[in-house]
């Protein structure tokens, strides 16, 4: 698990050190007058100031340090500053920062067996940065893979739509929130042995595959046209009925059966109609 490490030095006391050693080197170089041992303490001392060196450090907002000293973790630095730690470790800098994945649309199989193109938005952070760094080969490689993966069970698990009844069950394209939670909980379940926490994930393209698009877009205008046929032969049954009544009540015409049929027939055909009607004046009697 991850160990957040605090006792670390100052880097810019190890950097007064680091010139305090060369310095002294110079000077011992300088008057050295051709004796060996001056000479051979100032290269000790530029090997020990260069050795220093190393082990400096600058951790930035939102970043960290993984440190590995011979194969053992020996924790992570968080803080933000200028350290200095053993030139020994083995430093990994893994980012904290949130970071996007907006992966291109993949051709899958949704719950009915359609072909669909579907693409999705992924918002993530390291959260764990040992397992980010020990438990996974490379992490942001592996929400890439995982994502494309859950993308997948996702599709295989809800249909695209439902023509015949949409509140029938949820589908990709009407599900909304639950649709993107669904997503989520599956991305942080795989995403969790990485020590990846998923903010937000979102479908961000979808729509069906080339070779039936053209035969679901024909369906869909099918559908439509068949709920707005509907809509209008019930608002023509409703005008019918209101103006039987309102002729009846109002007694300007007596119509027996024949004749209220007839009427019907029109006004049906005219409601109903999706062109302009002609109107045909009849100069004739009631009865021609």
């Amino acid at each position: 698990m991850e160990k957040e490490k605090k006792s670390i030095l100052s880097g810019y006391l190890s950097v007064l050190v680091i010139i305090i050693l060369v310095v002294t080197a110079i000077i011992l170089m300088v008057n050295a007058n051709e004796n060996p041992a001056p000479m051979i303490i100032a290269g000790i001392l530029v090997i020990a100031a260069v050795f220093m060196a190393k082990g400096l450090i600058v951790i930035n907002p939102n970043e960290s340090f993984v440190l590995v000293l011979f194969g053992e973790y020996k924790g992570t630095i968080k803080k933000n500053g200028f350290f200095f730690v053993n030139p020994f470790f083995v430093r990994k800098k893994i980012t904290l920062r949130a970071r996007n994945l907006n992966r291109e649309p993949i051709k899958v199989n949704d719950k009915l067996g359609n072909p669909i193109m579907i693409g999705i938005v992924l918002v993530w952070q390291v959260e764990d940065t040992y397992k980010a760094a020990f438990e996974v080969d490379d992490y942001a490689h592996f929400v890439d893979i995982q994502s494309e993966s859950a993308t997948r069970k996702l599709a295989g698990h809800y249909a695209y739509d439902n023509f015949d009844d949409e509140q029938k069950e949820i589908t990709l394209r009407a599900g909304g929130e639950e649709v993107h939670q669904a997503l989520e909980k599956e991305l942080a379940e795989r995403l969790a042995m990485a020590g990846i926490n998923v903010m937000e994930a979102r479908i961000s393209y979808l729509a069906y595959s080339s070779e039936i698009a053209g035969a679901m877009l024909r369906r869909q205008q099918a559908t439509a046209v068949v709920a707005a046929r509907t809509k209008i032969v019930e608002g023509a049954v409703s005008m019918v009925e209101l103006a039987l009544n309102a002729l009846s009540k109002k007694q300007i015409i007596e119509l027996d059966e024949d004749k209220k049929a007839a009427m019907v027939s029109n006004l049906m055909v005219v409601l109903c109609s999706d062109k302009d009607t002609t109107p045909v004046v009849n100069t004739g009697t009631l009865h021609q």
